[in-house]
C-alpha cells in the first residue's frame, strides 16, 4: 500500500520535479506539496507548491480520458492560452505544458493560480448580499465574451485554429447528426423530444444571411468563470479545450442558456443563488451589442441554435447511460434539462 496522498498517487511529484522545464517556472526550488482542487469536471486540478511558497495550478485529463483525444484537448487548449497573452480576454497565464504522457503518464500544463471563486449555487459574499454584485457579475460575463470576440485570431497566429468555410448553415446538420446517432436505442426513440424535428427545420430555414468569424470559447458558462470575491469583477475565462472559430455570438448565447426570467418554460431553477438583481437577457444582449458594435438583430437565431446544441449534448449523456456507460439517475438528469431547452428553443421560435 502506498504510502502517498490521493493526490500524489494521480501526479507523481518526483517524476515532475525530475522534468526539465521545471527551472524555467516561477519560484525556485522542487515541488513539496500538492493538492487537488475542486471544480474541474473533465480534468483534474492540483494546486502546486515550490520549496519557497510559490503556487501554481497543474491540469491534467480525468483518469479515464481517451489518450489520444486528452492529448489533442490540451494541445488546443496551450495553443489558445499561449496566443491570448497580451489580449485583453481574462485568462490563466499558461507558463508550460506537455502534451505527452511520458512525465507524469498524461498531458499537464501549469498555469498560474487565479485568485478568485467559480459561481456555483449559493454565491458567497457580496454576491449574496448586493443585488448591484450581482448584475455586475452577469455584465462582466458578457464583458468577457465581448473581450473574446474582439480578438482577431489571425493577428494572434490562430487563423487555422479550426474551418470556417459556411460555418453558419454547418451548424444545425452537425448537432442533428449527432442527435440521430441516438436513435439506435428503442428506449432513447421513446423519449425523444418532438421538438428535435421542428427546431432544426426552423435553424435551416432562418440561417443569418451574415455572420463574423472570430475566436469561439465554446462552452462560456458559469462553470468555466472564475471572479474575484472582493470586488465583482471577472477574473478568468477557464477550461479553453472547447475553443475554435465561428460566430462569437454564439458564446453569447451559450450563455443565455443559463439565464431564466419571467416567462421561461416551467421546470429549471436558476443555477446561482440568490437570482434577484440579475439584468434580463435583452439587457445582456444590448450590452454585448454596445461593448462590441456588434449587430444583433438575429441573435435569436444563435440562442435557438446554443439550445439545439446543448440539448444535443445533454442528449449524448443520457444515450450513454441508456447504455451503461454514465449512471443513470445523471442521465435522467440530464435528459430533463435537455428537454427544458427544447422547450425554450420552441418558445424563442414563436416569439421570431
Amino acid at each position: 500500500m502506498s504510502d502517498r496522498g490521493p493526490a500524489e498517487q494521480i501526479v507523481d511529484l518526483d517524476r515532475l520535479n525530475a522534468w526539465p522545464h521545471l527551472a524555467g517556472l516561477p519560484g525556485d526550488g522542487p515541488f513539496t506539496a500538492i493538492a487537488p482542487i475542486t471544480g474541474g469536471s473533465q480534468n483534474l486540478l492540483f494546486a502546486l507548491t515550490r520549496a519557497d511558497g510559490t503556487e501554481l495550478v497543474l491540469r491534467r485529463p480525468g483518469r479515464h480520458a481517451a489518450g489520444d483525444a486528452a492529448s489533442a484537448a490540451f494541445a488546443r487548449e496551450s495553443r489558445v492560452l499561449t496566443a491570448l497573452a497580451g489580449t485583453g480576454v481574462p485568462h490563466p497565464r499558461l507558463y508550460a505544458s506537455c502534451l505527452d504522457d511520458t512525465v507524469i503518464g498524461a498531458p499537464f500544463s501549469i498555469v498560474a493560480k487565479v485568485d478568485g471563486f467559480t459561481p456555483r449555487g449559493r454565491l458567497p459574499g457580496g454576491y449574496a448580499a448586493d443585488p448591484g454584485w450581482r448584475r455586475e457579475l452577469a455584465l462582466e460575463l458578457v464583458a468577457g465574451a465581448a473581450a473574446l470576440a474582439a480578438v482577431d485570431p489571425e493577428a494572434i497566429g490562430l487563423g487555422d485554429l479550426s474551418r470556417t468555410e459556411d460555418w453558419l448553415n454547418r451548424q444545425t446538420p452537425r448537432y442533428l447528426r449527432m442527435l440521430e446517432g441516438y436513435r439506435e436505442s428503442a428506449e432513447y426513440r421513446a423519449s425523444e423530444s418532438p421538438a428535435v424535428g421542428p427546431v432544426a427545420d426552423w435553424l435551416r430555414a432562418n440561417v443569418p444571411a451574415h455572420g463574423r468569424i472570430g475566436i469561439v470559447h465554446g462552452d462560456l458558462q458559469f462553470a468555466n468563470v472564475m471572479f474575484r470575491r472582493d470586488e465583482p469583477r471577472l477574473a478568468a475565462i477557464v477550461d479553453w479545450e472547447m475553443a475554435a472559430l465561428g460566430d462569437p455570438l454564439v458564446d453569447l448565447a451559450w450563455i443565455l442558456t443559463a439565464w431564466r426570467e419571467e416567462g421561461d418554460p416551467p421546470g429549471s431553477d436558476p443555477q446561482l443563488q440568490p437570482w434577484d438583481g440579475m439584468p434580463s437577457r435583452a439587457e445582456l444582449v444590448a450590452h454585448y451589442a454596445g461593448l462590441t458594435g456588434r449587430d444583433v438583430s438575429d441573435f435569436r437565431w444563435f440562442q435557438v441554435l446554443a439550445c439545439f446544441r446543448l440539448a444535443a449534448l445533454l442528449e449524448g449523456g443520457y444515450f450513454r447511460a441508456l447504455n451503461g456507460r454514465m449512471d443513470r439517475r445523471i442521465g435522467e438528469g440530464l435528459h430533463g434539462y435537455a428537454g427544458w431547452l427544447w422547450a425554450k428553443a420552441e418558445q424563442e421560435i414563436e416569439r421570431a
